[in-house]
């Protein structure tokens, strides 16, 4: 079961906690993304503005060299601004043709989000869809239904060492969310406090529908726009743990889950 804590083999590090354009912008959490390492592979979903930075600021510092794989659930550029740099990283500097990069074929073509001279560098792309298996190396994810939310957005289901990871990207919510994200560790993005009508994201009394409904070991809470951190994420988090009797923790820059 996951637990907090500074990183052993199979882990994910919140490289990033910021969510919408604002909190990005003013960079009052970082924008890095997930890196998961699961067994002998690594993996970063969502490389945003500042993630080369994070990796080199971690503590041990992460060396985005031994990167196997990067997945983008979307295009935007709070998930997807720093996919080129990246990308260089993990191939070091384009020298040596390795890795998979997992988008959606909106992340490509003709206003690609992926440099055409990056698109060259690793050893794959490979386009996402709704509800499909891949896997690279020891790491194994499915991806959900397409979300709703502007372009083409995935969320995603995974193992680490035996336990089961749910990691709700942006979105509308919806019911059919509950049909997919039945996972022992549930980590959700959470933009909002409170619901916005038009507004393609989940607030917190949809997260806390979600928890209700889905009943994971363990929430995690991510992604948070002004008004979450307003609110106080941990305080929100505290509450929602008392309320539902399950374990809901606000998730911070650098944090460190442990299976």
């Amino acid at each position: 079961m996951a637990e907090v804590g500074p990183e052993k083999l199979n882990y994910i590090k919140f490289l990033g906690t910021s969510g919408a354009r604002f909190v990005m912008i003013k960079q009052l959490r970082a924008s890095g993304g997930l890196w998961i390492s699961s067994g002998s592979t690594n993996v970063l979903i969502d490389p945003g503005p500042g993630s080369i930075v994070c990796c080199a600021k971690s503590r041990p510092r992460l060396d985005p060299g031994k990167l196997d794989a990067i997945i983008l659930t979307h295009r935007h550029l709070d998930h997807a601004n720093d996919i080129n740099v990246m990308i260089e990283a993990m191939t070091e500097g384009g020298f040596k043709k390795r890795g998979t990069v997992f988008c959606p074929a909106d992340a490509l073509g003709v206003n690609s989000i992926i440099l055409e001279h990056a698109a060259g560098f690793p050893e794959k792309i490979q386009i996402i869809r709704a509800r499909h298996k891949y896997r690279i190396g020891d790491f194994i994810f499915n991806t959900s239904m397409r979300h709703i939310h502007p372009g083409q957005t995935f969320g995603l289901k995974f193992y680490i060492n035996k336990t089961s990871v749910g990691f709700i990207s942006d979105t509308r919510y919806f019911p059919e969310l509950n049909d997919f994200y039945k996972t022992d560790v549930l980590i959700i993005s959470v933009v909002f406090l409170d619901p916005r009508a038009g507004i393609d994201h989940l607030s917190l009394k949809e997260a806390e529908m979600l928890i209700k409904k889905l009943k994971p070991e363990k929430a995690v809470l991510t992604h948070f726009g002004m008004s979450m951190l307003k609110a106080k994420p941990i305080v929100q988090a505290e509450r929602l743990s008392r309320a539902l009797g399950i374990e809901v923790i606000a998730a911070y820059d650098g944090m460190t889950l442990n299976f």
